[in-house]
Parts: structure tokens; sequence; C-alpha cells
């Protein structure tokens, strides 16, 4: 498919998620109020979802910077599956991952929020924000949304575990840090993250050292 016909695919898909997702935005600022011309009672979402869920994962893999079919058509079946079901967190979490991915910020977020919206009490929305701004390294906030999921039962996840521990590295909190990070060892040992426990034990350390000679030295004084 050409450049042309890819570009118009992918203004089609923000069109329908812009509609689908955030109608109260579009009557904040348009003061329009859309209706994508598609019969989805014709459609079954059981098929609309194996669809989806196959180009996701294809996007996921072959995504270079440059939007393809893959996707395209993976943000097409998403956007029309949270029009269908709009109570649905999973395709909006699904939704808000794609456009993370291509750099749209603004639809990824307001799916994240939305999805959040249905439910707060689900731990992936809070995830996902927490994974779209440690790509962005904006490190606090991604480490507050990592903490929520983790207090709505994301406890036992591999990757918030080592994300929170590899953001308090990135942040100094060494002791804060080493808890994470074992808890994610526990989890799923691995030799990469083994290397990382001993090198934050190390700064631990040094740290511990350098505390308790400043307080020496403080006394001595």
């Amino acid at each position: 498919m050409n450049y042309m016909g890819r570009l118009i695919r992918f203004f089609l898909a923000v069109l329908i998620i812009f509609v689908s997702i955030s109608p109260s935005y579009c009557a904040l600022k348009g003061k329009l109020d859309y209706r994508i011309p598609v019969d989805y009672t014709k459609l079954s979402e059981e098929e609309l979802d194996s669809k989806a869920g196959v180009y996701y994962n294809l996007a996921l893999k072959t995504y270079n910077g440059k939007i393809n079919d893959e996707m395209t058509s993976a943000l097409n079946l998403y956007a029309i599956l949270c029009n269908k079901n709009p109570k649905s967190i999973f395709y909006k979490t699904r939704l808000g991952t794609l456009y993370d991915i291509i750099g749209k910020d603004r639809y990824a977020k307001g799916c994240f929020y939305a999805a959040i919206g249905v439910d707060k009490s689900k731990p992936e929305p809070f995830f996902r924000l927490g994974e779209f701004y440690y790509r962005r390294e904006r490190y606090k906030h991604a480490l507050k949304m990592y903490k929520i999921a983790y207090t709505k039962g994301y406890q036992g996840h591999y990757d918030t575990l080592y994300k929170i521990g590899d953001i308090y590295e990135k942040l100094g909190d060494t002791e804060a840090a080493l808890k994470y990070l074992k808890l994610a060892s526990q989890k799923s040992p691995n030799s990469e993250l083994d290397s990382k426990i001993l090198r934050v034990e190390n700064a631990n350390q040094i740290n511990k050292e350098y505390y308790s000679d400043t307080r020496i030295r403080l006394i001595e004084r």
C-alpha cells in the first residue's frame, strides 16, 4: 500500500478513536456531535476481538517507527471494539498502548484515563500509564502510576516490581530499589536482574558508608 493510502487509514483510525473514546472532548472543544456511519450490530465482537488481537501482536513485533498496515489495522479494530463495547477496560487499554507506541500522547492518555474512568480498581490502566511516562523519562510520574498499579493488585507483577525498583535506582534511593528488585527476582529470577541487584547493593553500601562518615564528622564538630 502506498504512503497516501496508509496516511488515510491512519487518520480514519484517529477519527474513530476521537469519537468513540473522547466524545466529551469533542463537545467541549468543537461543539460537534459526530456519528460514524457503521452498523456495528452486524459485526461480531468475538470475531473483531480475535482479529484485533492478531494485528495487535503483529503491530508490536513489526513496528519500526513507521505506521504500517498491521498497526493501522490494530488501531482501527480496537477503535471499533471500543465503540461497540464502551465499558471494556481491555479494549481501551490496548488502544492506548498502540497510541503510546506511535507517539500519539494525547490519544494514549485519553484511552488510559477512559479505562480508569470505567473501573478505578483495575491495575492494568495504571500500569500502562506508568509505561507511558517511563518511555518519556518522566520517572516521578511513572513511579506514581506503577505504585498505584501495585496497590491495586500487581504486587506479584514482575514488570511493575522491576520498573519501581529501576526508577528508585535512577532517583538514588538504593534501599527502596533493592526492595522491589528483589521482589521482582522472586517472581522471575534471571542473570541480568541478578547483576543489577549486585550493582545496586554495592551502591547502597557506598551510600551507607558515606552517610555514616558524614554523621561522624558532624558529631565531631
